[in-house]
């Protein structure tokens, strides 16, 4: 066969058109003007994004949605540092994303050249595997197990380097063949214990997470559990993973969770835990389950034969994808008498009462409360739901009903500034549907510049921002370790509904509960990029409970 002599920057994005990569985010750089120049001719669609940080963010957003790498490139130096939040944010939540990388000149390494980096040392502790590319002939070789390192296993990112000259340098090679993961599954012997675990049980519940699920997967456990009538939550930020109005849903595992799901999970005999890990936000600070040995039974599910047995040592350890367990599932039959079916019918009766948004009200002429039971009613379910992180969250966690996969995108990491970037992400990736953006006023400004990137994009994403005129989340937590002492978190912010028309978006003041459903319809009307300027009391620090009410406890607690 005869090769055509390529250059370093044609032959990887060749290599990325054979691995089925049709999008990728960036901000340019001179590092790699050549990869630049090859992607003007290729069938791939570019997002120019205003920041790093920004654009891995969105490209862990696709990889979060469809399982499949996002794809990002920065320039070297303080583009691949600004991009580190992103990386984090993959390497936390198990999200597969790839992250290219300028470097210097070959003949310049080890000079600390300008913008120099030694990207194994910066990244080695966050990436999965990190490379620096020195032969363009070893392009085919090294994109490739970037794909698969990418998505084996327990997912996350990867980060290759490509030296300026390197990809200009012509070379002869062969494409690599399309990347498929590595799917492992469960023996037959495990689902049989499985069985037999679950025939004996009285309080079982099931806690779904992590990552390498899909749509049909999920709809494969719902089956699964309405066979068993058995209770299901969900992990720390992955609501997605089981519909909420399902009658075996139980609720999920995040900060502040319901304290009646909390003492069911304590007090169940059998725990099949399925691709998660039960890190320290779901595991309430590793609370719920005795280290190493848990009082429960446990069935512990992973990918990943690393995550098995490293904090829990469980009673069945099953190294399985949630796709390819979730299909094995089919195989397995309920007993003849489910003596649980009524604590799971409790379980989501618990569940709907903790959620109804009706229940709630907090100080301040806005009450989100009705603001939650109004989205319910005016934004599609299929709608894509993007927040961040603070205390702002925590409103849309509980009280957002998400009932299809696919629709959250939030960082496990507890990143700020992830949500605007996701909406951008998603939206780029969906734009037929409905993409809604939860921010802070401290997260907004973490990475609003991406406000731009929608705009000159016409993606008309929904930001609702809720500004308290403070980094909430910290100002709890002073209030609770050092009440009446008030340090380093006020926030001065700027008129955001005017922040989105001078970018040509549609921008509204709200800030009364009134005020919300119009401007919401004019929002979702306007075909714009949209921001409404929330105005919340700061006392409404979380649905629970007031910054008052922290402050007086903790006084109380010290007389």
């Amino acid at each position: 066969m005869t090769l055509k002599s390529r250059t370093g920057g044609r032959i990887l994005v060749d290599q990325l058109l054979v691995h089925g990569v049709d999008h990728i985010f960036c901000v340019p750089g001179e590092s790699y003007l050549a990869v630049l120049d090859a992607l003007h001719d290729a069938a791939i669609t570019v997002t120019v994004c205003r920041q790093e940080g920004g654009a891995a963010m969105m490209a862990e957003a696709q990889g979060k949605l469809t399982g499949r790498p996002g794809i990002c490139f920065v320039t070297r130096g303080p583009g691949a540092t600004n991009a580190s939040p992103g990386l984090h944010i993959a390497a936390q939540d198990s999200t597969p994303l790839i992250l290219f990388v300028g470097q210097v000149d070959r003949s310049m390494k080890e000079r600390e050249a300008f913008q120099e980096l030694d990207y194994k040392a910066v990244f080695g502790s966050v990436a999965k595997w990190v490379v620096d590319v020195d032969d363009p002939a070893r392009l085919p070789e090294f994109v490739s197990r970037a794909f698969h390192v990418a998505t084996s296993g327990r997912p996350g990112p990867v980060v290759v380097a490509l030296p300026e000259d390197m990809l200009t340098e012509e070379a002869s090679v062969a494409d690599a063949l399309p990347y498929e993961p590595v799917e492992t599954h469960p023996a037959l012997a495990q689902m049989a214990e499985l069985q037999k675990l679950l025939w004996s049980a009285e309080r079982p519940i099931a806690i779904l997470g992590g990552s390498r699920w899909s749509a049909p997967a999920v709809q494969r456990f719902v089956r699964f559990a309405e066979r068993f009538e058995l209770p299901v939550t969900c992990s720390f930020r992955r609501q997605m993973l089981f519909p909420a109005d399902h009658p075996c849903y139980a609720g999920d595992l995040g900060i502040g969770p319901n304290p009646k799901l909390v003492a069911r999970i304590k007090d169940a005999d059998l725990v099949l835990l399925v691709g998660g890990r039960m890190s320290e936000m779901p595991s309430q600070s590793y609370t719920l389950f005795d280290i190493p040995t848990p009082r429960q039974t446990l069935v512990h599910i992973h990918p990943d034969p690393g995550e098995l047995g490293r904090v829990y040592r469980p009673h069945l350890a099953v190294n399985a994808s949630p796709n390819a367990f979730s299909a094995a599932l089919e195989g397995v039959q309920p007993p003849s008498e489910i003596v649980w079916r009524d604590r799971t019918r409790t379980a989501h009766a618990d569940y709907l009462a903790w959620s109804d948004p009706a229940r709630i009200e907090h100080p301040g002429r806005l009450q989100m409360g009705q603001v939650m039971a109004h989205l319910r009613e005016a934004i599609p379910a299929d709608a894509i739901m993007c927040n961040g992180a603070g205390n702002f969250s925590s409103w849309l966690q509980r009280f957002w009903p998400f009932r299809h996969y696919g629709t959250q995108l939030a960082p496990t990491s507890g990143s700020m500034g992830y949500s605007m970037p996701a909406g951008v992400g998603a939206k780029r990736l969906y734009p037929e549907r409905t993409v809604v953006v939860f921010a802070g006023d401290g997260d907004f400004l973490m990475n609003g510049q991406e406000f731009a990137t929608a705009v000159q994009y016409d993606l008309p994403v929904v930001v609702i921002l809720l500004d308290n005129g403070m980094y909430g989340t910290i100002r709890m937590h002073q209030e609770r370790e050092y009440p009446g002492r008030v340090s380093a978190t006020f926030l001065r912010n700027p008129d955001f509904a005017a922040y989105a028309k001078a970018f040509g978006g549609h921008g509204e003041r709200v800030e009364t509960t009134e005020e919300f459903a119009p401007a919401l319809a004019r929002a979702l009307r306007s075909g714009k990029p949209a921001i409404l300027h929330c105005l919340i009391d700061p006392e409404a620090i979380t649905p629970s409970t007031t910054l008052s009410a922290i402050r007086e406890k903790a006084l109380a607690a010290r007389r």
